[in-house]
């Protein structure tokens, strides 16, 4: 049975939140404050975080980076009520895995955990390695092969999301729905343009692990199967 921590201030939000996690057969640790996080964080090991950015004692982002800094690479999902992008780049670069904006569905919370505790090992911290490819999430360098790969804001976004949930199909609109902060005024068809220069960019051996998915959407492939241009 995997075991959770959940840190959250609201006792009817996190009880909601408990009550289904627990009837979905995992094992849950409720606290109520950063600073109870981190001392359980620092003492005892868990297979998934769940923070809330703002609680007593230290907010999520601060959790997470002291969690980081201490050598934790549990995965982490951040909790918001602020939809903005700043706060989402704000808690990814603190070390957070992913994040929620309130108020979300659970089975979707639940797809999240189920995808972070299925990744690779060496997802963790800043520093996220598929085969040649490196991404640091809080240099913003990408490299390949040890050959850096400039790339611009929004590729760097859109490949910062999809290495995060390899091997998983996004449709254009969810990638848009995460990605950018305000999606209503952004096409498919950007999405598409944005894409096909990432994909590019990546392939300097040819192969590119972004595949499409035709009717669905796009997918990252961690293992060998490779996307064609």
């Amino acid at each position: 049975m995997a075991k959770i921590l959940m840190a959250e201030d609201d006792p009817i939000f996190s009880k909601a939140v408990v009550t289904w996690l627990q009837s979905e057969k995992y094992e849950v640790e409720l606290v109520e404050s950063g600073t109870e996080a981190l001392e359980r964080l620092s003492t005892y090991t868990y297979d998934a975080i769940i923070l809330d950015w703002q609680m007593p004692g230290m907010n999520g982002a601060a959790v997470c980076q002291a969690f980081r800094k201490l050598g934790g690479s549990t995965p982490v999902i951040m909790l918001t009520g602020l939809d903005t992008l700043d706060k989402k780049i704000a808690g990814l670069d603190a070390g957070a895995d992913d994040y929620l904006t309130k108020p979300f569905d659970m089975p979707e919370l639940l797809a999240r955990l189920r995808a972070l505790m299925r990744r690779p090992a060496d997802f963790s911290g800043s520093l996220l390695t598929v085969g040649d490819l490196t991404v640091d999430t809080r240099s913003r360098v990408v490299t390949k092969c040890g050959v850096m790969i400039k790339l611009q804001p929004k590729e760097f976004a859109i490949l910062e999301f999809l290495i995060r949930h390899p091997n998983q199909v996004f449709s254009a609109e969810e990638i848009l729905n995460r990605v950018w902060n305000d999606a209503a005024g952004v096409s498919a068809e950007s999405l598409y343009t944005y894409i096909k220069t990432l994909r590019k960019k990546l392939s300097t051996d040819g192969s590119c692990p972004i595949r499409t998915v035709h009717g669905q959407g796009y997918s990252y492939e961690s293992g060998s199967m490779q996307g064609r241009l």
